[in-house]
């Protein structure tokens, strides 16, 4: 009997890790398997790279690396190295795939890198697609990062991006269109605008940043908000977000037609997001583009498109503790909130 078609579960995922189909320099951690997806960690070579780019059907990104004139210089983050705001880097990542026919991957920035306005695409050898892992794939990993508004102090094992493995072609089974919250007294956030030129925030510190180093609030004015040009914001969705067990879902890109800005970075939502009592909210990060742009309570934002789980996951998303299951207006778990 052929395996059912679908996202592959954290069952799934602890059974291709056993297999050897996820492998890693170093031991995985099982805290990294999530209902529906796999945190990626940083190995130790980070570098510094001229601009962004992709290898194409002939190209090995090592090679491509070692042999032209892309590399700026090497960076060993092993005790640990700022990446700074506005530059482009290439890190290995410390899992590798020897995926079997029939599964292909797709990756995001995880949650709280979104948060911090800091760009992660994924790069394999010979890929023509940021964020896809073709069918079959066999080969390392590497993650272009590029830290917009805050520069980061990352280190080797830190986790900015999560891979979700899917079995068979994509098959959406619904999507939810979501509008931005600008509702509540004009005495309550609602929203963050980021700081240009805070300090450096340290990926390994949780709770320890104070917002008012790195945030302002925003407050709204009859229900509208004027977005200002290349801007970062949190912003949350008024609907309820609520994913069942048996589906997965992702924020999708927003129709160019809906606004001239970009409303998420980060867009997993694992099964069970959403199942606490009261639900939960998605937080949007917003970056404007050329103009000033007034955005309003309600206005649609983007959407949720949901598919469908391959198997049953063992645990839910936020069972065994997490940083959004129940969130409202919720910067990333790096500041002290």
């Amino acid at each position: 009997m052929a395996e059912p078609d679908g996202v592959l579960s954290d069952r799934e995922l602890e059974a291709m890790i056993a297999e050897g189909a996820i492998r890693a320099e170093n031991e995985i951690d099982m805290g990294q398997i999530q209902p529906a997806s796999l945190d990626l960690r940083l190995a130790d070579d980070v570098y510094r790279i001229r601009a962004s780019f992709l290898p194409g059907k002939a190209g090995s990104v090592g090679r491509l690396l070692h042999e032209s004139d892309l590399q700026m210089h090497r960076m060993d983050i092993s005790r640990g190295a700022v990446l700074e705001t506005g530059c482009v880097y290439l890190a290995l990542l410390s899992e590798s795939l020897a995926l079997p026919a029939g599964i292909s991957g797709r990756a995001n920035p995880k949650s709280s890198t979104g948060r911090l306005d800091v760009f992660t695409r994924l790069i394999t050898d010979h890929g023509e697609a940021f964020d896809h892992v073709p069918e079959g794939y066999h080969g390392p990993l590497y993650l272009e990062i590029s830290p917009r508004t805050f520069s980061i102090l990352a280190r080797q094992g830190d986790r900015l991006n999560q891979i979700r493995l899917r079995r068979g072609p994509f098959k959406p089974v619904k999507d939810l269109t979501f509008s931005v919250d600008l509702s509540g007294p004009a005495h309550q956030p609602v929203g963050w605008r980021a700081r240009r030129h805070a300090g450096v925030v340290d990926l390994q510190k949780v709770g320890k940043h104070a917002v008012t180093d790195y945030w302002e609030p925003v407050f709204t004015h009859r229900g509208r908000v004027v977005l200002q040009p290349d801007e970062f914001y949190i912003l949350a969705s008024k609907e309820q977000v609520k994913v069942p067990a048996s589906q997965a879902a992702e924020m999708a890109p927003i129709a160019p037609e809906l606004g001239e800005f970009r409303a998420h970075y980060a867009g997993f939502f694992d099964p069970g997001f959403g199942g606490n009592e009261g639900g939960s909210r998605a937080v949007l990060e917003v970056r404007t583009r050329d103009v000033p742009f007034i955005i309003e309570d309600g206005q649609s934002v983007g959407k949720l498109v949901f598919e469908p789980m391959a198997g049953k996951p063992k645990q839910l998303y936020g069972k065994s503790g997490s940083h959004y299951q129940g969130q409202g207006l919720k910067l990333s778990k790096h500041f002290a909130q």
